[in-house]
């Protein structure tokens, strides 16, 4: 039993590294995560997965997405929106609302939960979403599939809608950082997540796994003792591929057609999403003076880093417009737990 277990994960293992590299080659975003979650599936369907992924190994999967996460939590970054705090917090509220709403909407679908359609819809984090909806009481399942689905769409969208609506190119590209040495970078990671996971056992917060590392993470950051150090790319894509396996091993062929029954109406809610962000960012170029391009690539309701691509190359106030989306990522996944139990707590009607 043992000998076939070791060779489920080897082939589980041997399956999502080429997939990953494929999916990484056409700007996938968080490629290791889809294709851990597509082979994991595929495997899972044909009897071939494990049976279930190790909390420790999805614990410490969470806590490096938690660093992930946290080190987009700059000064530089933060002091972007210094002057216009409030109007970009509120404005950040109202995605997160628009999301969350259509979420619920979502679960009225026959077999899916309300618990599930807020996460799997909520606007931003979408790999921190699907490595804690488990723990937070929804379908993984729903979650990581809609959430890439989300994220696709915006991806998708927003270099036309950039293009077509206010005359952007692309070519740009991001500025290359400055690299911290690899033992820094390893360091920082093992300081964060011990800290993390020790400050979420005491705290006891739901989500700790996460919540936990990412708080460290920030305030390291925010302090500047981070020295410019991150994860390692080869220890986060190891993390996604883990969340991605996490959700696709408990996939049965009851469940995949739930997931693809729910695409259609999902979809139609993710352009709803996108339309009203729209709207959001009008509200917020009026209010604060951005123009009405940075307003639409501030709230545009999730890919960060597509956002950055499409900022950079049409020469915008990239700073006030990473900010915006950063600040929105670290709000939701903060109250999107206590959200999870008040939800999990009202009565359900039959």
């Amino acid at each position: 039993m043992e000998t076939r277990q070791w060779w489920r994960w080897l082939l589980l293992a041997a399956c999502t590294v080429p997939l990953t590299l494929g999916l990484a080659a056409l700007s996938v975003p968080s490629p290791a995560l889809f294709a851990g979650l597509l082979v994991a599936t595929v495997l899972a369907l044909l009897g071939t997965a494990p049976a279930t992924v190790p909390t420790a190994a999805t614990t410490a999967g969470q806590a490096v997405i938690g660093v992930v996460i946290g080190v987009l939590a700059r000064p530089s970054t933060l002091a972007g929106i210094a002057q216009d705090w409030l109007p970009v917090l509120l404005v950040g509220a109202g995605t997160l609302a628009v999301s969350m709403g259509a979420g619920l909407l979502l679960g009225l679908r026959r077999g899916v939960s309300p618990l599930t359609g807020m996460l799997a819809l909520t606007a931003g984090g979408a790999s921190g979403l699907v490595a804690i909806s488990r723990e937070l009481g929804g379908d993984e399942r729903v979650v990581a599939v809609v959430q890439y689905l989300r994220v696709g769409v915006v991806t998708a969208t927003m270099p036309l809608v950039a293009a077509l609506a206010f005359g952007v190119g692309g070519g740009a590209q991001a500025p290359a950082g400055v690299d911290a040495p690899w033992y820094l970078d390893v360091g920082f990671l093992v300081v964060c997540m011990a800290a993390g996971l020790l400050l979420a056992r005491i705290t006891r917060v739901p989500a700790g796994g996460l919540l936990g590392p990412m708080v460290v993470a920030i305030a390291l950051n925010l302090a500047g003792w981070s020295l410019g150090a991150t994860p390692p790319d080869l220890l986060v894509e190891i993390a996604y591929a883990v969340i991605g396996w996490q959700a696709g091993v408990r996939f049965t062929r009851a469940s995949l057609r739930l997931v693809v029954g729910v695409l259609p109406l999902a979809f139609a809610l993710i352009v709803g999403i996108i339309a009203a962000c729209a709207g959001l960012g009008v509200l917020l170029s009026q209010i604060t003076g951005v123009t009405l391009l940075e307003g639409y690539l501030a709230t545009t309701p999730g890919g960060v880093y597509a956002v950055l691509a499409t900022a950079i190359s049409a020469g915008t106030n990239v700073t006030f417009v990473v900010a915006v989306q950063v600040l929105r990522v670290i709000v939701m996944l903060l109250v999107a737990p206590a959200l999870a139990r008040t939800l999990r707590r009202a009565p359900t009607t039959p």
